[in-house]
């Protein structure tokens, strides 16, 4: 139906005929000549009805709207002088139309597709197909395509095998909630949506095939934001005979073939290493965003002399002092410092202390401070005259996280994140176990087939159970690589040894029969010969979403699901009917 794509049109192809097809993306009525820019995946070009060349076609060239399917022979020739779009790779040509054939007709769109919208998120998933015509969204997928691609040629070259792994699999809750699948053969029983391929991949290595990877889908039913789904794609990496530094050297030097064929970035530095702790004490979070400073400090050694009573009652309940050096804010009306509190108070604080650097120390709380603790702040920021300290009083953990935050913030107030820059870091050395305030329980921080760092092996044997965290603090062999402020991937050594899974189970108080119910087949495997063996697991939608240089990953799935879990466009999840639920022996009993 067509000689060339509308994007490929250049001035090498002036005199000669094409046939064209596509979507009209703009029509225009310049003084009795018809413009319409005909668009398909490739871009778009410049089609002209002029009467002097067919006044049928012209006349017919009204009636297009916006998105109709057509269909156009034309010749292409030169645009006149003054009339080149230098920001369209086809703008320095026209075709003009000799031929045109209305392949379909559209409704007026509930939103325009050219350019930015302003439309919703729910109504731009509600009509998808429209949504995906638009050229942003469009070059999502283009860079998708391109990095799954450059991910399966690198590892092919690197010795590993594409194997799939089973999406109806066992239920083995850890973390998330799983999916469930009822089976009908089996009344009563249940399949599980894998949360990832853990456990089979392990059981590859165990049967020798050495290096494996799958780019997978995993399901996990839990709270969504802009950076989770309940469906998601990871790059599922396992190798055996390795340690952790052969694992981090493999991804690193895929993640950089991979930046530099999707989108021609070359990182060209090695990724930075930081351990768990270093990276919470340094910028309040595990997942830092390295392409600015603005590193917290933790003052509560300072403090503890001055008089102000809600810092001093922190520290003696365990809590810390902490804060940053907003740097040049100190002009911040006391408006713009009453906001700035409310925000940090959404993100979970009770509240933030500021001090003004400006000749002397101004603040509301300068008074309870000696004139050398006031110093001793201010060197410990490094603070210069116009500078602005925030300060956080709470619970490590709270202060932290409320900090990480404002330091992202205060990042993007300052201007000091860039586009098109890329700040890569392992973190290391992470806690084997944390505790779950909900279910006042220790739990495995990455999963529990994370080894313990060889120098801890001796204490993860002798260690009382209940005094896992608090008295002999442990440390996994895991690895989290992050990006911008994004964690993008983590993996570990695993546990290859029975009598070593065994032992984490009893840590973590998993009863010999519930690990049998509920990982039997992989500990039997361990019996057999297993070897050595640690990996990783990429998340596709999130470097994607990274190079693509979009702010959430719906926008690089094609068919996303919105914060509710729910698909706008197909209405899943959806009722079946009483027949379907019978044959899967299910009875409904909702509570509202």
């Amino acid at each position: 139906m067509r000689t060339h794509s509308c994007g490929e049109i250049n001035a090498k192809h002036t005199g000669t005929s094409v046939t064209i097809v596509g979507w009209a993306n703009k029509w225009r009525d310049h003084g009795g000549v018809v413009f319409i820019d005909l668009r398909d995946r490739s871009g778009l070009v410049q089609v002209v009805f002029s009467p002097e060349v067919d006044a049928d076609i012209h006349k017919a060239a009204h009636k297009i709207r916006n998105e109709f399917v057509i269909q156009v022979e034309g010749e292409v020739r030169n645009r006149p002088e003054g009339t080149v779009n230098s920001s369209i790779p086809t703008g320095e040509i026209e075709v003009v139309a000799k031929k045109l054939s209305v392949l379909n007709d559209c409704r007026p769109l509930p939103f325009m597709i050219d350019g930015e919208t302003d439309a919703s998120e729910t109504l731009r998933y509600r009509y998808r197909y429209l949504d995906l015509r638009r050229p942003v969204i469009q070059q999502n997928f283009i860079t998708r395509h391109k990095a799954s691609k450059a991910f399966r040629e690198y590892l092919d070259s690197h010795g590993f095998l594409e194997i799939e792994t089973p999406a109806l699999t066992k239920s083995t809750p850890e973390g998330a909630r799983d999916y469930l699948v009822p089976s009908r053969t089996n009344p009563g029983h249940f399949f599980a949506l894998p949360q990832s391929p853990q456990i089979f991949k392990q059981i590859l290595m165990v049967s020798g095939l050495e290096r494996y990877y799958q780019i997978v889908k995993c399901f996990r039913d839990e709270d969504l934001r802009a950076d989770r789904q309940p469906e998601f794609t990871q790059v599922d990496i396992e190798m055996s005979f390795v340690k952790r530094e052969e694992v981090m050297a493999v991804t690193e030097d895929m993640i950089k073939k991979v930046f530099i064929e999707t989108i021609g970035v070359e990182i060209t530095e090695p990724f930075r290493r930081l351990t768990y702790n270093d990276a919470v004490e340094r910028f309040g979070s595990d997942k830092p965003d390295l392409r600015f400073g603005l590193e917290l400090k933790n003052v509560s050694d300072i403090v503890k002399d001055s008089s102000f009573k809600v810092f001093l009652d922190t520290i003696e309940n365990g809590g810390i002092i902490k804060g940053l050096n907003a740097k040049g804010l100190a002009g911040y009306s006391r408006k713009d410092l009453d906001d700035l509190t409310k925000d940090v108070q959404g993100f979970g604080a009770k509240g933030l202390a500021w001090m003004k650097v400006k000749g002397a120390v101004e603040s509301p709380i300068a008074k309870f401070f000696p004139e050398e603790t006031l110093k001793a702040l201010v060197e410990r920021f490094e603070a210069k005259e116009g500078d602005l300290l925030l300060f956080v009083a709470d619970k490590e953990d709270i202060a932290n996280d409320c900090l990480a935050k404002l330091r992202n913030e205060m990042g993007k107030r300052l201007d000091l994140i860039k586009d098109g820059v890329y700040r890569f870091a392992w973190i290391t050395d992470f806690p084997l176990f944390e505790w779950n305030e909900d279910e006042k329980r220790y739990e495995a921080m990455h999963h529990p087939f994370t080894s313990p760092m060889e120098e801890d092996m001796e204490t993860f044997f002798s260690i009382d159970p209940a005094g896992v965290i608090h008295e002999s603090p442990l440390r996994a062999q895991a690895y989290d690589i992050v990006l911008n402020g994004y964690e993008i991937g983590g993996g570990s050594i695993r546990i290859h040894k029975k009598d070593m899974q065994d032992r984490m189970f009893q840590l973590l108080n998993i009863s010999p029969e519930e690990a049998d119910t509920k990982f039997g087949f992989l500990l039997e495997a361990l019996q057999y010969g297993a070897p050595p063996h640690g990996g990783i697991a990429l998340g596709l939608d999130r470097i994607v979403m990274i190079m693509a240089g979009a702010h959430s990953i719906r926008d690089v799935i094609a068919f996303p699901k919105t914060q509710k879990a729910v698909c706008p466009l197909s209405s899943a999840p959806s009722p079946v009917d009483e027949k379907q639920l019978k044959e899967l022996n299910i009875k409904l009993d909702i509570v509202e």
